[in-house]
């Protein structure tokens, strides 16, 4: 009877304990892998208004008339890549496919989405009748299997310039190179590069042009890669090509095509020059050892702030591209460093229209006032410097950090920027480098951006890394939740802290070309708590927008 009675109140206190700990993200123990931000029913109505409207402009008076002609000519070249992209994410002809639904909402929402997922929501179908989103999305034949691709002998078959298809419906797998398989699509883009080229009044754009033409052609980028990096001066700046890895869940191998045109903020970019020389000591000051920042970043890193003007394919898919490190080729990094950008007008719009919001129901009220549009500016852009610094190739020589990593590279590659960025900053106040604001200002804005990006749910790399700092941070008290207000209190001591330990530990993952250890850090902490969920659902019932959406184009602009 005494057992009985034991085990009775036993199983009651570990109730209760269960039940307290859904009330709070500090307590919150349980393991659940939900891939939402979304509880309540929506219309796919509601869902497009989610997405907060943004016209894509910028003073052009700065631009002479072959500028703006050059301008014309890149916007082809954007909707080329974008024809691409769609193609390389979806494996029916998407201009048939939109044209057959019925409802705007429906047409709309599959726009912004590049396909009948929802890139916001775990990739989950939103159209009756509609699989699962390829892991591999169009890169690979739908019915490929891990086998098959591994028995395929063809050295080729991992480039990140190659999409795999059938001779036949149940036929061997074969490979093609970008250039061939979009054989039309590219001679189109690198003639209007060309043509670009011959306007352009900038050597160094020119030839960048002219390099990145012959790129498309070949699938050989490095020669534009490095002429690109030597690109600073010039007011308009283009992105263009496959170059992301994000979209290929499968293997992480496939990059993804997409353009970005940019002009660039002279004031704000001088502004950053001497961030930029900072990098190599900023590299030797990373919290691990010294095997671990052994590699040398390249001097000629470039710090810029842009406005966007045109957003095409990969970076225009779901959420939107608001910063740029590039380029991800190691050789390119090792010999020239990478050039970070930021584009102001997108960083703004979402500050204003979504970050702001979320911090007034979500961060204490005594520490909204460390909510700062510069504090938030200055995190994107120490994210992308963190993304140059660490290792690019493990520490035993074996081969890159991307190729040990695999699959579990880009979350873990976005997590060390995120972690790096706010360590990065640390330093500079430290130094005396910053001076503006203060450090308490970025820790506190960080939160509260993280509240605004997981929203995006965690399928996508950046997803997961938010998750994955926002748990590890909760785990070291860097930050308290008060239950009754439903509110978020920074600890700055812990916060600086956890910031270390955690750059340390992923920073020696990398290094090391840990798989597995990579593989539990994103399964352990890279997911969305039930109690955390709560919140979210708060800011979703608000009305506060999700993301942003553009308006763009030679309407537009005025051109």
């Amino acid at each position: 009877m005494k057992k009985t009675l034991l085990l009775t109140a036993f199983i009651f206190i570990i109730a209760m304990l269960s039940l307290n700990n859904c009330k709070s993200p500090d307590t919150d123990q349980d393991n659940s892998t939900k891939d939402t931000v979304e509880t309540k029913t929506l219309t796919l109505k509601d869902k497009v208004d989610e997405f907060a409207m943004v016209e894509l402009t910028t003073d052009l008076s700065v631009l002479s008339e072959n500028q703006k002609k050059i301008l014309v000519l890149l916007i082809k070249v954007a909707r080329i890549m974008d024809d691409i992209y769609w193609k390389e994410v979806f494996h029916e002809d998407h201009n048939v496919f939109i044209n057959k639904l019925k409802d705007e909402s429906y047409k709309d929402f599959v726009k912004i989405n590049y396909g009948p997922w929802e890139r916001l929501n775990g990739n989950k179908p939103f159209i009756e009748n509609i699989n699962e989103k390829p892991k591999g999305s169009g890169f690979y034949p739908v019915d490929m299997t891990h086998d098959e691709f591994n028995a395929l002998e063809d050295k080729y078959k991992t480039s990140l310039y190659t999409i795999l298809r059938r001779k036949e419906t149940s036929g061997p797998l074969t490979v093609h190179f970008y250039h061939d398989y979009f054989k039309n699509e590219t001679e189109e883009a690198a003639d209007l590069l060309k043509q670009a080229a011959e306007l352009a009044e900038n050597e160094g754009f020119k030839k960048y042009l002219e390099l990145r033409a012959e790129a498309l052609l070949t699938d050989e980028y490095f020669d534009s890669d490095i002429a690109w990096m030597d690109m600073k001066n010039n007011i308009i700046d283009f992105v263009v090509g496959p170059i992301e890895t994000y979209e290929d869940a499968l293997y992480g191998y496939k990059a993804a095509h997409e353009a970005f045109l940019l002009i660039k903020d002279m004031e704000w970019s001088n502004k950053l020059e001497r961030f930029a020389s900072l990098i190599p000591d900023l590299q030797q000051s990373l919290p691990v050892e010294d095997k671990y920042k052994s590699d040398s970043p390249g001097s000629d890193s470039d710090l810029g702030v842009y406005d966007a003007i045109y957003y095409a394919g990969d970076c225009n898919a779901g959420s939107k591209t608001i910063a740029i490190n590039l380029p991800n080729d190691e050789k390119v990094r090792e010999t020239k460093g990478s050039r970070k950008l930021q584009l102001k007008n997108s960083i703004k719009a979402k500050f204003d229209k979504i970050l702001v919001p979320i911090s007034d129901i979500l961060i204490a009220e005594d520490q909204k006032k460390h909510i700062k549009f510069d504090a938030f500016f200055e995190n994107i852009m120490f994210h992308e410097t963190g993304h140059g610094l660490g290792m690019g190739n493990t520490v035993d020589g074996s081969g890159t950090v991307r190729e040990a990593l695999k699959d579990q590279y880009t979350a873990i590659e976005e997590c060390k920027a995120d972690i790096l960025g706010l360590y990065i900053i640390g330093v500079l106040y430290d130094k005396g480098e910053l001076t503006t604001g203060e450090l308490m200002d970025n820790y506190v804005t960080f939160i509260a951006s993280t509240f605004r990006s997981v929203r995006f749910g965690i399928s996508s790399s950046h997803g997961k890394a938010n998750m994955i700092t926002f748990n590890y941070f909760k785990d070291k008290g860097a930050f308290t939740y008060d239950k009754e207000k439903g509110t978020y209190r920074v600890d700055f001591d812990k916060t600086k802290e956890a910031v270390s330990s955690l750059a340390a530990k992923v920073l020696t993952i990398q290094g090391d070309g840990d798989y597995e250890a990579a593989k539990t850090l994103i399964e352990e902490n890279g997911k969305i708590m039930p109690c955390l969920q709560k919140d979210l659902d708060r800011i979703s019932e608000a009305g506060i927008p999700r993301d942003i959406v553009f308006r763009q184009g030679e309407e537009i602009l005025g051109l």
